[in-house]
């Protein structure tokens, strides 16, 4: 008897959590909406430091933006969306590396990406407990993005549509065009506070790990000159290597399969902004987050 009076209990007890966990879930919840700004840079077969410095460096750091929605469920775990617009580029001749400096290769990538993560607080803000937490996320997603250059007139060069490493062409069965849409991995973390009880502003890092080796046109070795020359025009040569005289191979365009990039290593890009987004209590409960949150006009609410 006494054993089925705690089992009882306990499911008294149960069935009590779980139909006031919905009520719970309901007033712990919250959306955000909002921009963010900030610049962006890559790491890959053009550029080997995470960090690049100096002022010559500078300019590989560009603008990007973008939107991002949020949902929390409760306090400390939720889900983000974002949409951004990602500038990178990078140069051999800002290089440290004397070979990268000889190859003097160049490109831009102008991205556009959508991603979906689970985002941490490691506090659980809200208007009425914390005000301030560092977070952390991670997810995947997609991105949209092809490289190009400036050739010697000034001119804007479409990279993937030169086969600078063979792609596509019929004597390098192995090397197929690359596709200009790719997976993603975002990671990354910051801190965010409230600024008074509806906007809510972040600092952060984000970090995208790549599913390809050809956001720079840049992975493996050089192929036959003949070849591209024969196949893509003097244009796909020019572009494939931009080096000089000086060079110690045969000619002026390198030996064919001497190393080009580092096809074991895939590329990143990274970025650090600020963000301003809008909290919402709920989006069903309109009017009572008004009444909460918004300064009195006429002496009452």
């Amino acid at each position: 008897m006494y054993y089925y009076t705690k089992i009882v209990t306990l499911k008294r007890l149960l069935l009590t959590c779980l139909f006031a966990l919905p009520l719970f879930a309901s007033a712990q919840k919250h959306h955000e909406i909002g921009i963010w700004g900030g610049v962006a840079n890559y790491y890959g077969d053009l550029q080997t430091k995470w960090i690049p410095t100096g002022t010559a460096n500078a300019r590989t750091y560009k603008p990007s933006g973008g939107i991002i929605y949020k949902y929390f469920p409760n306090p400390s775990v939720g889900f983000r969306f974002g949409a951004s617009y990602i500038r990178i580029s990078a140069a051999d001749s800002l290089s440290d590396v004397a070979a990268n400096k000889l190859r003097n290769l160049s490109f831009s990538n102008n991205i556009v990406e959508l991603y979906g993560a689970f985002e941490l607080n490691l506090l659980p803000i809200d208007m009425e407990k914390f005000h301030f937490t560092p977070y952390v996320f991670a997810g995947i997603g997609a991105f949209y993005g092809s490289p190009f250059a400036k050739d010697a007139n000034d001119e804007k060069i479409v990279l993937r549509n030169m086969s600078t490493e063979g792609q596509g062409l019929p004597q390098y069965p192995d090397r197929q065009v690359y596709p200009l849409v790719n997976a993603m991995f975002p990671f990354g973390g910051g801190v965010k506070a409230f600024i008074g009880n509806t906007v809510m502003l972040s600092a952060e890092v984000g970090l995208r790990y790549a599913a390809t080796d050809y956001m720079d046109d840049v992975s493996r070795s050089y192929v036959s000159m003949d070849t591209l020359l024969a196949y893509k025009g003097q244009k796909a040569v020019d572009m494939s290597y931009r080096g000089n005289a000086n060079v110690q191979w045969d000619g002026n365009y390198p030996n064919y399969k001497f190393q080009r990039g580092d096809f074991k290593r895939n590329d990143w890009y990274w970025t650090v902004g600020v963000s301003a987004t809008i909290y919402f209590d709920a989006f069903g409960n309109v009017k009572k987050y008004i009444q909460t949150t918004c300064p009195r006009i006429f002496g009452r609410r």
